[in-house]
């Protein structure tokens, strides 16, 4: 698909209504610029729900207990100073 968008005096663009549908965009939705290389950007959409973080991030090989993440907390705060 190919489309097309006018630079506005104001540096706006409207987002074509092909590529809205594609992202899933609607009114009030957040957009990023990710540069690529020189003089190339790609477009994302950065307005997505919580639920599809949903398996992002697999489980832990063992379970992490409460005392072990302060511990962890604890060596990585000495360590920052």
């Amino acid at each position: 698909m190919m489309a097309t968008a006018t630079l506005t005096s104001k540096g706006q663009i409207t987002i074509p209504a092909a590529v809205r549908l594609a992202l899933g965009l609607e009114a009030g939705d957040r957009v990023e610029f990710v540069q690529l290389e020189a003089g190339h950007f790609e477009l994302v959409a950065a307005t997505q729900s919580v639920s599809t973080l949903k398996g992002l991030v697999g489980k832990p090989a063992k379970p992490v207990s409460i005392a072990d993440m302060n511990a962890a907390v604890a060596r990585r705060g000495a360590t920052a100073r």
